[in-house]
């Protein structure tokens, strides 16, 4: 009350002192519970630093401090998390081919994940992995239909409703695609 304007504020017009101070002490009281109570909120995060976590963070997308320079904020964040979701698609599959038994060839074949069908060399792949080049083929197949199953899933966790999926795919394709 001191600290306060309350008495500068106070007119004797509007009524008598007790009066004010009867009102003063319950809003006061109301106050102290108020901030009481909200400095206990929250107060179980432990907060990171934004940059350590970056510095952390694997990532196979990674973007240079000079690449990213000139980038607004909200483009780098989009990046990340586009980047964020397909890593945790990638993982989660090569995490299954490893309990099949096939880690060695998710190892070999995951760069054919994202590219082109001209540019991957299956004949190549063949040799190194012992194989008929048609079941180097039928593998990439496989790993590319699963890997966008598992991207579909790692997305959908983000999403309110089901419906805003595909719009969500491709927001996160243009941000891992959009020019600089």
């Amino acid at each position: 009350m001191l600290k306060g304007q309350l008495l500068q504020r106070a007119n004797p017009a509007r009524g008598r002192f007790r009066s004010l101070m009867l009102k003063a002490l319950p809003d006061f009281l109301c106050d102290a519970e108020t901030k009481r109570c909200a400095s206990k909120r929250g107060s179980e995060m432990r907060f990171v630093s934004w940059d350590d976590w970056m510095a952390e963070a694997p990532s196979h997308f990674s973007i240079s401090q000079q690449e990213s320079e000139g980038w607004p904020a909200e483009r780098i964040f989009d990046v990340r998390w586009a980047a964020a979701m397909v890593e945790r698609a990638l993982s989660r599959l090569g995490e299954e081919c490893e309990r099949r038994g096939r880690r060695r060839v998710f190892d070999m074949l995951s760069p054919c994940l994202a590219a082109e069908g001209d540019d991957v060399s299956y004949s190549k792949f063949s040799k190194t992995l012992r194989i008929p080049e048609a079941s180097v083929k039928r593998l990439v197949h496989q790993l590319r239909v699963r890997y966008r199953a598992l991207l579909r899933e790692e997305v959908g966790r983000t999403v309110e409703k089901p419906d805003e999926m595909d719009d969500e795919l491709r927001y996160l394709s243009a941000a891992l695609t959009a020019p600089e």
